[in-house]
């Protein structure tokens, strides 16, 4: 099993992050969405590779394979472990791709660490540019939203994960495109992550304003999302960072959910991968 040691951090332990690694040519690495893992990729990666790409999929700490400590699950750190992951497998002209959670680490990874080393990003169902709703981001979800979240994880975390699934997937609109078993399986995967880190993420991406990261991005960036996602409302997420992002494509898939990447994958495909041929 590949794993990369984090260094970059102000945590004593050290912490393992798992990886897969296929292909040849340029990189592109994909950053999974909560609570899931790098399996969420897997019918993007035959395609990126195939394409002639080098691609490079991990598992956030807290989930998957990845060590899960008690601690670390702030976007800072985990834009460090992302700069840990190109550092220490020594990649350039890299193609940054996050899925909802994981566009965080892309807007805060390019907000703290710049782009020497990116030539393209994605934003695909992402959390930027902010959640949360506030004084000077009215549009945004109420706290009680994440709090609640928080609430039902810590009374039945499998439960709740259920119940997620079936809103990632808008699963009574789309049972033509997506199976009962991916959804279990999905769960499976989701259950296997750390009770702390899924807890803690969700003040992460719930919480963190990433209007400012979004505002120092200088490559251009793909924004996907679907007009009927019930986990991450186009108009407070992809539609907002369209406007702060100056060289962006913004693509808006008509019906789709928040898991769009499974149930609208033909359509997702095309679209990314003519975004990394450009």
């Amino acid at each position: 099993m590949n794993y990369i040691k984090t260094k970059n951090e102000e945590h004593e332990n050290k912490t393992k992050l798992f990886y897969e690694d296929y292909g040849e040519g340029q990189p592109v690495i994909l950053i999974h969405g909560w609570p899931l893992s790098h399996k969420m990729w897997e019918y993007q990666v035959e395609k990126i590779v195939d394409a002639g790409f080098r691609c490079i999929s991990y598992d956030r700490r807290g989930f998957g394979d990845s060590d899960k400590p008690w601690e670390g699950y702030d976007y800072d750190t985990l834009a460090s472990d992302l700069n840990d992951v190109i550092t220490a497998l020594g990649l350039s002209d890299t193609i940054i791709v996050g899925f909802s959670m994981g566009g965080g680490e892309v807007a805060r990874f390019i907000g703290k660490y710049g782009t020497a080393n990116v030539s393209k990003a994605a934003l695909i169902s992402a959390v930027p540019p902010f959640m949360l709703k506030t004084d000077d981001n009215p549009d945004g979800l109420e706290k009680e939203v994440f709090e609640g979240f928080k609430e039902e994880i810590r009374k039945d975390r499998a439960g709740f994960l259920a119940g997620f699934g079936d809103k990632f997937y808008n699963y009574d609109k789309n049972k033509d495109r997506i199976s009962k078993d991916q959804k279990h399986y999905d769960w499976s995967i989701a259950c296997r992550a750390s009770s702390k880190a899924t807890l803690d993420c969700v003040d992460s991406f719930g919480l963190t304003d990433f209007r400012e990261d979004l505002k120092q991005f200088d490559v251009p960036t793909l924004i996907v999302h679907g007009d009927d996602d019930e986990i991450v409302p186009i108009d407070i997420a992809g539609k907002k960072s369209k406007d702060l992002i100056k060289d962006n494509t913004f693509e808006i898939i008509e019906g789709a959910p928040h898991g769009l990447v499974m149930t609208h994958k033909k359509e997702f495909n095309e679209i990314l991968l003519r975004f990394l041929k450009q």
